[in-house]
C-alpha cells in the first residue's frame, strides 16, 4: 500500500493530529526528519501524498535540502501526486510554484480567527464550517498565491491564509495542533514571546487549549477529509 510522506522539519514540529487522522483512517504514513537529517526522497514511487510540517527557517534561507523539497514538490504537483503544506510547508508550496514568500507586516502567534472568502473553491474545500472560527498561528512571514491557484482563507493582518491548487493545498496557519504540540512550542519559545495585538503569551496560548483545540480538529477533520480524498 503507498504510504503518506510527511517531513517534519523542527523536532518539536511534528504531525500532530494530522498522524492521528491517518492513524483513524487507515493511511499508512513514513516521516522525513529533515531536521535529523533525513535525505529528501528522489522518487515518487509508492507514494500517495506529500505532507509537509511547520518549521522555524525560512524558505528563503540557503539550506540544501530547500530546492530538493521544491523540485519535489513542482513533480509531485505535476503527477497529480497532493500535497498538503502547514505554515513552512505552505510556504514551500508557494516558493516552488514561482510566488515569492516575504514578510507578513506582523507576527501571528496564538489563537487567531480567520475568515473563509466566499468563493467556489473555497466553499469547496471548507464545506460545512462557519465562515469565521479560531485557528493556530506562530509565523512572522506570509507566502503569495501562485499563478493558478485559488485564495480561500484570510485573516485580518494576513490576507493570504491558504491556497488550492487542484487537489493540492497550502495553509499559512496551523490546523495539526494539540495540547501537547503547543504545550512544547511555548516552551521552546522559552519566554521570549511579548504579547501585542496578533501576538499572544504562553498562558493565552494554553488557556481552554483542550476545548479551542478540539473545535481545531473539527476544521482539521473537514480539510483533511477532503485532501485524502485525492491520494493516489
Amino acid at each position: 500500500m503507498k504510504q503518506v510522506v510527511v517531513f517534519r522539519h523542527a523536532a518539536h514540529e511534528g504531525p500532530g493530529y494530522l498522524a492521528d487522522f491517518l492513524a483513524r483512517r487507515g493511511i499508512p504514513y513514513r516521516l522525513v526528519r529533515i531536521d535529523a537529517g533525513d535525505p529528501v526522497p528522489q522518487s515518487l514511487d509508492g507514494v500517495s501524498g506529500l505532507v509537509f510540517m511547520g518549521g522555524p527557517m525560512s524558505v528563503n534561507d540557503d539550506l540544501p535540502w530547500i530546492p530538493r523539497v521544491t523540485d519535489l514538490i513542482r513533480r509531485a504537483i505535476a503527477a497529480e501526486v497532493p500535497v498538503l503544506g502547514h505554515c513552512l510547508g505552505g510556504q514551500l508550496m508557494a516558493k516552488a510554484l514561482g510566488a515569492p514568500v516575504t514578510r507578513n507586516r506582523v507576527k501571528e502567534i496564538g489563537w487567531l480567527p480567520v475568515h473563509v472568502l466566499d468563493t467556489p473553491e473555497a466553499v469547496t474545500w471548507f464545506d460545512g464550517l462557519p465562515r469565521e472560527f479560531l485557528v493556530y498561528h506562530w509565523h512572522g512571514e506570509t507566502f503569495a498565491i501562485p499563478p493558478g491557484a485559488a485564495r480561500l482563507l484570510e485573516s485580518e493582518h494576513c490576507p493570504n491564509q491558504a491556497f488550492a491548487l487542484g487537489k493540492h493545498l497550502a495553509l499559512q496557519c496551523h490546523i495539526e495542533m494539540t495540547p501537547d504540540l503547543i504545550a512544547a512550542w511555548v516552551k521552546e519559545a522559552d519566554g521570549e514571546l511579548e504579547p501585542s495585538g496578533t501576538v499572544q503569551g504562553g498562558e493565552e496560548q494554553l488557556r481552554d487549549v483542550e476545548a479551542r483545540t478540539r473545535e481545531l480538529h473539527r476544521v482539521a477533520d473537514v480539510l483533511y477529509e477532503r485532501w485524502v480524498a485525492g491520494l493516489v
